[in-house]
């Protein structure tokens, strides 16, 4: 039984010692793990009541572009994008709002909405959806060097047969038909490479480009 005394007072005093060296250390470390678990927690807390929040105002903006309540469907998205600009819903929002705006004939407000989703959107296909909509607005105020500007960089490949046709459509505008041609062709031959989901896009691609040889 000495013995085994013997070894537990070893024991303890080498614990005691390891503790005198390493106790702040753990106390120290020990604080840090609870911290950051808090932290987290908050930080998910947060991230999904603001979601939640964000997800409210896209629903406004749907419900007043489904009534074509342009005004209304500005405001909401306005806050959305105010609130909430690093979120999806900002720019899905910015984007239905922009269309509201569009049918309306409220061009100077669906462009800045466009311009917001093409300048400060996260998610590329977004961005060039915005794009291709924001050189369509500039196309319908007379504004060509302006749309061909926006139409420049090479979109997704998903938009790359839409981007040729609006380019097209816009040299048309400015009566440069060689190039317009050129741009109706390389719609055409993109989506030539969709398939038939693409057939009637391109049957009226193809009308276009027709109109410009006769």
């Amino acid at each position: 039984m000495a013995v085994y005394d013997l070894e537990e007072q070893e024991q303890i005093s080498e614990l005691k010692a390891w503790w005198a060296q390493y106790g702040n250390l753990v106390a120290t470390i020990a604080a840090l793990v609870a911290l950051a678990s808090v932290g987290w927690q908050g930080w998910q807390w947060y991230q999904n009541r603001n979601a939640a929040e964000a997800g409210a105002l896209y629903h406004a903006v749907q419900k007043a572009a489904d009534g074509n309540e342009a005004q209304q469907a500005r405001d909401a998205a306005g806050r959305l994008i105010g609130d909430y600009p690093g979120t999806t819903y900002a720019q899905l929002g910015a984007l239905l709002s922009a269309g509201t705006q569009f049918r309306a004939g409220e061009l100077d407000n669906a462009q800045a909405q466009l311009e917001w989703a093409v300048d400060k959107g996260q998610d590329p296909a977004l961005r060039d959806l915005a794009r291709l909509r924001l050189a369509t607005v500039l196309l319908q105020k007379g504004e060509f060097d302006a749309a061909l500007a926006r139409l420049q960089a090479a979109p997704v490949e998903a938009y790359a047969a839409r981007f040729s046709d609006l380019r097209g459509d816009v040299l048309a505008a400015q009566g440069k038909a060689a190039e317009a041609r050129n741009a109706y062709q390389a719609a055409i031959d993109a989506l030539a490479r969709e398939g038939e989901q693409a057939v009637t896009l391109r049957e009226v691609v193809r009308v276009k480009l027709e109109s410009l040889e006769g």
